[in-house]
């Protein structure tokens, strides 16, 4: 068992709102989290039902408040999707029990819980994301993780927190490959395959059948390893429809399942009035690299190190941990990447107040001390610009300039 980041912050928002929503892709462990949670909570001990028990997902569905005298609260119910017609009646039982923390809610489907969330439980319930395990929850210092932030604050903690020895290339590389599923971080790479295959084919096939009714099996299988070759890169529907041989709408509707399942995230350009001369396409980053890297076929680390598409895992890697130190404390990460019609880019932007910061993503041990220079062009933006990271394979944190610093991707 690896303590999770998140933990904190469900007792923290269990305590001030009525419904908990912990929405993430399948397998991450929402459930055993929740799980642990209940043992440290203060409320009397916490029941727990399943909705892919057909038996209570039936009772769910056809007596809402039956159900609920059936399974009191405070209550876990996980994949809670499928029987929306409970939202209503957890709306009257928490407007009338008036307690917070009576439920904590589960779900794999978000693009199905959100419109039941929105009529029924608006101002009742607090939602997270939760994703597979972060770096710093392997290397265990999941309650010492925070948002991730280029500042010198921040880059101290990390620092005193990443004190063991410097994790050398091949060590990312495996963690890269082999993925952040709880499970298959617990048995090993001898499963990995076995792992994803079954994945795809229990978990991402029937929840995409589930919603759009996909005829063609073979056909979404090929778009999944299109999408996983695309991790990265800027998005282009007719190109990624063209090569799976699907036209632009289902292509777009496919995407946006994986999206709300949380197994793709759209990277959004950032926007301002002050120049129209920004690329307004999205880049797509798989959020988990090891299934990225099975769809695409690397049958090893060193191999997909070697390979062609080793930077964009590095990168791909990279912005799923800065994402995770964000919901993984229950926040939003305001996250952007800069690129306009000259081809000059900045591979991520991170919002915080009223203040950008640059970063910079580059397998490399030995970074630029002109890395400066990349971020000039940020100045017209008419936006404070904070201090930059290079997020690099670096042994600890180096000042590349005055505003500048080489930070190594072992500290997030």
């Amino acid at each position: 068992m690896y303590p999770r980041t998140l933990s904190k912050t469900i007792h923290s928002i269990s305590d001030s709102f009525p419904v908990l929503m912990l929405t993430g892709p399948r397998q991450v462990g929402k459930t055993t989290l929740l799980e642990i949670c209940a043992k440290e909570g203060t409320l009397a001990p916490r029941a727990y039902v399943t909705l892919d028990d057909m038996d209570a997902r039936a009772l769910a569905r056809r007596d809402p408040a039956l159900f609920l005298q059936t399974w009191q609260p405070p209550l876990i119910i996980d994949e809670v999707q499928y029987a929306p017609e409970l939202f209503s009646a957890i709306k009257i039982m928490v407007d009338r029990d008036k307690r917070n923390g009576l439920f904590w809610l589960t779900g794999s489907q978000k693009f199905q819980l959100m419109r039941g969330i929105t009529e029924s439980l608006a101002g009742r319930v607090a939602i997270v994301d939760l994703l597979g395990l972060s770096q710093a929850e392997l290397d265990g210092r999941a309650a010492l993780s925070r948002p991730f932030v280029p500042t010198a604050p921040w880059i101290v903690a990390a620092r005193a927190a990443s004190a063991e020895a410097p994790k050398p290339l091949m060590a990312v590389f495996r963690q890269i490959w082999l993925g952040s599923f709880p499970r298959l971080i617990d048995q090993g790479a001898k499963t990995r395959d076995v792992f994803y295959r079954s994945y795809i084919q229990t978990y991402i096939q029937r929840d995409v059948q589930d919603v759009l009714k996909v005829s063609d099996q073979l056909a979404f299988n090929r778009f999944l390893a299109a999408v996983a070759a695309r991790t990265g890169q800027l998005l282009n529907y007719a190109n990624l429809a063209r090569d799976v041989d699907i036209d632009n709408k289902t292509a777009k509707a496919w995407l946006s399942v994986l999206e709300t399942s949380g197994l793709v995230f759209l990277l959004q350009p950032y926007h301002t009035n002050l120049t129209k001369r920004m690329v307004k396409t999205p880049k797509l980053y798989f959020l988990d690299t090891g299934l990225a890297a099975y769809l695409t076929k690397w049958p090893d680390a060193a191999s997909l190190e070697a390979g062609s598409m080793s930077g964009a895992m590095l990168e791909t890697w990279v912005v799923s941990e800065i994402i995770k130190s964000y919901w993984h404390n229950g926040l939003e990460a305001n996250l952007y990447f800069y690129r306009d019609t000259d081809q000059q880019e900045v591979d991520l932007l991170i919002e915080s107040g009223d203040t950008l910061y640059p970063v910079e993503i580059k397998k490399t041990a030995s970074p630029s001390q002109n890395a400066r220079r990349q971020f000039v062009v940020l100045d017209k933006l008419g936006r404070t610009i904070g201090p930059g990271a290079v997020l690099c394979l670096v042994e600890r944190d180096i000042p590349l300039s005055q505003s500048v610093t080489a930070v190594p991707v072992a500290y997030l």
